[in-house]
């Protein structure tokens, strides 16, 4: 038993001095400008989106996200296909070493399908990012409301 014991302290103890080569995906990526669009009563589904940053000298995966706040959750993108602009869901995000990715409308995104819960504004859900390695990050992300100016914007674009 003392050789077990003996064996782990030593193994702590190396591991502990190499923490960054060692360390899990969850802990080398920052998250900023996380936000959950908030939906009108009745809206079924909703998306959320971000910049994640991974801080390491590895590439890192983003495998999936999980939230109470729906019954499903998925990493979904948007493709051009024959005109139309489609969503799909995607099994996995790369994170490039030292490198940031953004997770906005139009692009990657998280979709989040069969809300269990009403989004409402100025109040948070909890979020955890799940990487290949099983490492999680968990997350309170701020409910916000669709601004108006960027509907706007974007129905001025398409009449030019």
């Amino acid at each position: 038993m003392r050789n077990i014991i003996r064996s782990t302290l030593l193994l702590a103890t190396l591991f502990g001095f190499s923490g960054v080569l060692f360390a899990g995906a969850a802990e080398q990526v920052t998250v900023a400008d996380a936000y959950v669009r908030a939906v009108p009563p009745g809206q079924t589904n909703s998306a959320s989106f971000m910049t994640l940053t991974n801080t390491s000298s590895n590439d890192i995966v983003l495998k999936g996200v999980e939230s109470p706040a729906a019954k499903a959750v998925e990493l979904h993108t948007h493709t051009m296909s024959d005109g139309m602009m489609r969503m799909r869901q995607v099994e996995k995000i790369d994170l490039p070493a030292g490198q940031n990715v953004k997770l906005q409308p139009g692009g990657l995104h998280v979709m989040m399908i069969g809300l269990q819960q009403s989004l409402v504004p100025g109040e948070q859900i909890d979020l955890s990012l799940v990487f290949e390695d099983g490492s999680k990050m968990a997350l309170k992300v701020p409910v916000v409301k669709l601004q108006m100016k960027m509907q706007d914007a974007a129905m001025k674009q398409k009449m030019n």
